[in-house]
């Protein structure tokens, strides 16, 4: 009879054997990934490999999942590669997994479309949220390498197109590990610094080249800015998730500066187009204005106030010589009733009666018309016809 073994001692036992055994080490599992989750605070992922009869228990400890360069999902068909080992505590083998790639896609493939789809759920790609780009720039802020043919490309068509244009150049690392932070900060100050534009610029390279400018990062740093944003990274075939997050997409460099200025040629065309229809416009203006300056002339002389003061002279000296008329017509009746009361007074006047031997006595400036108003000694006047003279009554 065999000897009793405990079930840790199997366990333990088992998980020697598999560990011993050169063949379950670093072995490569194709299947399809179920139940694919990281655990919230060790980082490490915990997931299974099944195919149409069986399933494998699978773990991948946090220093592998963090060199992963997509996030692996249900369903998804993967070759995983690690060692095979024994869980002695619950007594199940399982795969300790180093490293997943997907089969039928490479794993930058897939980690672009996962991306893309994260960034198309958050909006980032909405044709509604763009701005339009400037037409007459003042300013113009370019994000790129300095050593590389963009940027010449870039100030070559500029200086040629548009040359009053202000260019300022925000250097980027635009491939490498640094790459993603670099292009993001220089997009951060690109934006603010007052451009009316940006333009973010790179020649063309592989798609691993191309990867800093397909990170969530540096697409989600291109959709924050307040300025808009021309994008050109690789040639016309390429397109990268920075691309899609930019307000605008040129196929290359050089189309982005012939996007982001106006052809001074194309300027002057305008303004002097501009100018001809002014001058037209001007003359068309000036000439109704001359029709309208007539025509008040006209109105001015039909209404003119002369007219009026001459028609008014003309009934002021007709009723000047109605009244002179009146006048002349009044005075002679009041000159004929003058003389009529002249006439009158003088037949009534008591200088008549002295004209014919009378004489008036007055005392004290009173008429006496009795001799009870004298006195003997009172001083009298008498009023003749031709004087006057005064007499003392010695006796009544």
């Amino acid at each position: 009879m065999s000897s009793i073994l405990t079930v840790s001692q199997v366990n333990k036992y088992m998980s020697f054997k598999i560990k011993s055994d050169l063949k379950l080490k670093g072995i490569a599992v194709k299947g399809e990934i179920s139940n694919f989750v990281i655990h919230y605070k060790s980082g490490h992922a915990y997931f299974t490999i099944k195919d149409d009869e069986s399933a494998l228990k699978a773990v991948m400890f946090s220093t592998s999942v963090s060199r992963l360069k997509f996030i692996p999902e249900d369903g998804m068909s993967v070759l995983v590669m690690g060692n095979i080992e024994v869980y002695a505590r619950d007594g199940v083998y399982q795969i300790i997994a180093a490293e997943i790639t997907p089969l039928g896609a490479g794993a930058l493939h897939v980690q672009l479309e996962q991306t893309k789809k994260k960034l198309e759920k958050m909006g980032v790609f909405e044709q509604g949220v763009k701005k339009n780009i400037p037409l007459v720039p003042k300013k113009i802020a370019v994000v790129t390498s300095l050593t590389g043919a963009a940027l010449q490309d870039i100030l070559h068509i500029c200086e040629r197109r548009y040359p009053v244009c202000k260019i300022e150049i925000y250097p980027a690392q635009v491939q490498g590990t640094d790459a993603v932070d670099s292009i993001c900060k220089a997009i951060v100050r690109a934006d603010m610094s007052g451009a009316d534009t940006v333009i973010l610029a790179r020649g063309g390279g592989s798609m691993e080249d191309l990867m800093p400018f397909n990170t969530e990062k540096v697409a989600l740093a291109v959709f924050s800015c307040n300025t808009p944003v021309i994008s050109a990274v690789g040639h016309e075939t390429d397109t990268t998730l920075a691309d899609y997050a930019a307000d605008l997409r040129a196929p290359t460099p050089s189309a982005a500066a012939e996007i982001a200025t106006p052809d001074k040629a194309d300027i002057i065309d305008a303004v002097n187009l501009l100018k001809n229809k002014l001058d037209r416009a001007i003359n068309v203006k000036l000439e109704k204005l001359g029709s309208q300056i007539i025509s008040v002339g006209n109105m001015l002389k039909f209404y003119s106030p002369e007219k009026r003061l001459e028609k008014s002279e003309k009934s002021l000296e007709l009723l000047h010589d109605k009244l002179n008329d009146a006048m002349t017509v009044k005075l002679e009746k009041l000159s004929m009733r003058l003389d009529n009361s002249v006439s009158s007074l003088n037949m009534l006047s008591p200088f008549n009666v002295l004209n014919r031997g009378y004489s008036i006595v007055q005392k004290d400036s009173a008429v006496v018309n009795s001799v009870k108003m004298l006195d003997t000694g009172d001083k009298v006047d008498i009023s003749l016809s031709d004087g006057k003279v005064t007499a003392e009554i010695t006796h009544i």
